[in-house]
């Protein structure tokens, strides 16, 4: 059973819906641990930081612990935590958008009037960040998909409300009804939102997802892509690198705006920046997508040290991104070593 059929489940176990009432935690906690997955996907796809998805949907569990008395049962317990969920998010990105100012305000989307869900992108033009795949280890593709990093860029571009109605009809798979009584409008505004959205992701995101190119290419090809690239990191031969890089790549070190495009700007960067020190790697994966955890040589330590994580967006058998998360922090998220040793190869 997927997490939408569980999610569909009418009212989850009765028992233990029962059991929660009267104030058994262990019996809530086996209620929402089915829906735990979509609930964190939802919510990281709304905000862009697994940090915020985290506090939002233990905010989430804590609203539906304390109204659980108000869950008729009639719809989904599903759709009740996801109601709960949406409007957590929506919250928090209300909030958001007071402490922050558009990066650019040119970039900011309207949606047309009348559809009962209109309002302007008012949140900074954030990056999304990374979220370890291992906390998150859902095998279904749209989930998978509404994570990677593409999408979750692309989704900062479309309102909030509108970014909710695109993540529960085709992310969750709630009709455009269920969506409505969530939101507290019509199915037709919903329908309405739907088409914005979609628009708006299709004008950033490319026909295939992360999910589908890998699916094509195979384990063993991604991983001898991932070998290769580390390989040239290591060795240091711009050639080597460029050659896995497809002619429009994008190499980012997300929060900062800097970014460099195309083979001359990132040929720049390597040898001013990364090419001027050793580096010894590991493969890991942050997104649902291949990922490389970077360690760079500390003369001091005698080690290599735990600095950045190399996420890449593989296209036919190419690069078509590198992003560069600068924080070893991750790296203790991901299960990884903080330093290796001058004798370890990835």
């Amino acid at each position: 059973m997927d997490v939408e059929e569980q999610n569909r489940s009418p009212g989850g176990d009765r028992v233990d819906l029962t059991s929660a009432r009267a104030g058994d935690p262990d019996a809530f906690t086996r209620l929402v641990e089915p829906h735990r997955i979509a609930l964190q996907t939802h919510c990281y796809a709304m905000l862009g930081s697994s940090h915020d998805a985290d506090d939002a949907v233990q905010d989430t569990l804590l609203r539906a612990w304390r109204h659980l008395g108000s869950y008729a049962g009639r719809a989904p317990f599903g759709g009740w935590l996801h109601r709960i969920a949406t409007n957590t998010c929506l919250t928090a990105l209300e909030q958001r958008s007071k402490r922050f100012i558009p990066v650019d305000l040119a970039d900011r989307e309207p949606m047309e009037s009348g559809d009962g869900l209109a309002g302007h992108q008012t949140a900074e033009a954030m990056r999304p960040g990374p979220l370890p795949t291992a906390w998150w280890p859902s095998e279904r593709v749209e989930l998978r998909e509404a994570v990677e990093l593409a999408f979750a860029a692309a989704l900062q571009h479309v309102p909030p409300r509108q970014r909710a109605v695109l993540l529960l009809r085709d992310v969750l798979g709630y009709n455009a009804r269920e969506t409505a009584d969530m939101l507290d409008t019509t199915p037709t505004a919903v329908d309405s939102a739907l088409a914005h959205a979609r628009r708006t992701v299709a004008s950033r995101v490319g026909e295939l997802s992360q999910q589908r190119t890998i699916r094509a290419l195979g384990d063993r090809a991604v991983r001898d892509l991932v070998a290769r690239y580390t390989d040239a990191l290591e060795s240091g031969h711009v050639e080597q690198i460029l050659a896995l890089l497809t002619d429009d790549a994008e190499w980012s070190m997300p929060p900062s705006t800097a970014s460099f495009r195309g083979h001359q700007a990132i040929t720049e960067f390597l040898v001013d920046g990364p090419l001027r020190h050793r580096w010894r790697h590991l493969p890991t994966s942050l997104n649902a997508q291949p990922a490389v955890a970077c360690y760079c040589w500390d003369d001091s330590a005698g080690q290599y040290r735990a600095h950045v994580v190399d996420v890449l967006t593989v296209r036919d058998n190419r690069i078509a991104a590198v992003t560069a998360f600068i924080d070893p922090s991750l790296f203790d998220v991901l299960g990884l070593p903080p330093a290796l040793s001058s004798k370890v190869r990835s």
